[in-house]
Parts: C-alpha cells; sequence; structure tokens
C-alpha cells in the first residue's frame, strides 16, 4: 500500500496519474498547503523540504520497513522500478525517459512555476521577470513540440513516466499565457492524455479529495 501526500497542484497530479495508470493500491492523504501543513512535524518526517507530494511505501520490495520518498520525479522513478510499468528495461528507450523526465523536473516545470508566480501572485509587477520566464516558457514548449512532432510521447511511441510529469504542467497552458494552437503537436498529445481512464480518474479524485 502506498500513502501518498498530496494536494491537487500540477506535481501532485503526476503521481496519482501514475498510480491509477498501474493500478497499485494507494491511500490519498490531502496535504492543505495554504493551511501550512506541509510544516508540521509530521510531514517534515516524510518531506524535509516541505513540498508535496511525497509518498510512504509501506511494502517495499526489500521487504524492510517502510519507506518514504520525496521529490516528484524520484517517486515516479521509484514506483516505475518498483511496479515494472511505465518505464521499459530496455537501455536506449529507458535513458530516453529518464533524460525527459529530468528535463520536466529541472526545467520545464520549475520555469513555468516562476511565470505564474510573476504574473499571477507577485505582489508587485517585475516587468523583468514576467518578460524573462515568458519567453522562457515559449522556448520550452518548442522544445516540447518538437519531440512531440517525431514521437507520439516524450520519450518515444510508448507512454511513460516522462508524459506523466510533464502533461499537469501543460494541461495549465492558459495559465502560463501560452496558446496550444502555436504548438499542435503538444495540443494533440494534451489531448489524447486527456482522455486515458486513469488521467480522468486521478483528476476526478483531486475535485473530491
Amino acid at each position: 500500500m502506498i500513502d501518498l501526500y498530496y494536494a491537487p497542484t500540477p506535481n501532485g497530479h503526476k503521481i496519482t496519474l501514475f498510480l491509477e495508470e498501474s493500478g497499485l493500491p494507494y491511500r490519498l492523504h490531502r496535504v492543505d498547503i495554504k493551511s501550512g501543513d506541509q510544516f508540521l512535524p509530521a510531514f517534515l518526517a516524510i518531506s524535509p523540504n516541505n513540498k508535496i507530494p511525497a509518498i510512504v511505501d509501506s511494502q517495499p520490495v526489500d521487504g524492510g520497513v517502510p519507506l518514504s520518498l520525496f521529490e516528484s520525479g524520484a517517486i515516479l522513478q521509484y514506483l516505475a522500478e518498483k511496479t515494472g510499468k511505465l518505464l521499459s528495461k530496455e537501455l536506449r528507450e529507458r535513458t530516453n525517459t529518464l533524460q525527459w523526465l529530468y528535463w520536466q523536473v529541472a526545467g520545464f516545470g520549475p520555469m513555468l512555476g516562476q511565470n505564474s508566480h510573476f504574473t499571477h501572485f507577485a505582489p508587485q509587477p517585475v516587468p523583468y521577470a514576467i518578460e524573462r520566464y515568458q519567453q522562457e516558457t515559449k522556448r520550452l514548449y518548442g522544445v516540447l513540440n518538437t519531440q512531440l512532432e517525431k514521437h507520439a510521447y516524450l520519450s518515444g511511441e510508448h507512454y511513460s513516466i516522462a508524459d506523466i510529469a510533464t502533461y499537469p504542467w501543460a494541461l495549465i497552458h492558459e495559465r502560463q499565457r501560452i496558446d496550444l494552437a502555436d504548438y499542435p503537436a503538444v495540443r494533440n498529445w494534451v489531448e489524447r492524455i486527456k482522455n486515458r481512464p486513469a488521467t480522468i480518474k486521478a483528476y476526478s479524485l483531486a475535485d473530491a479529495s
């Protein structure tokens, strides 16, 4: 059983998307980040960086004591390796999946997050920051579109944890002032993932939690 500590943010959705795709049993624990639940000692014992998502696996493969893990990319890789799903064992496909996963956690997510912060949450406008992160957002969408023009999914022809990591951020493109008409391969990829049964279930659980 996986205990998932979660909020309905792009990073939180990554893990419910994987768990629904894999069929791995889990319990959902809502972390109210607006109320500061992420700073409570019990949560910090699992996620010392005070960020969601985090998991506790009560049945790790090594048979040892429960294993806790934070950072969405690390969680996705761990769960993929535990289940043998959504991460190929073939060297080249696996390596390609991991490089796109790391691209998302190191660039696509953080840059889009800064875009959103300076556009919607900064206490006063900072024109330089707004323009800088908007241009970087467009550049990253261009990188994503170029890859998806060549392949059905980020790491090739198979849906993987790289797609799961990237999709929740691309889904909220309007908030980033991005028009997917300018990135047609991304638009088609988003629509295909949106209609997967596991995606529908993961997002419905978010609405209900």
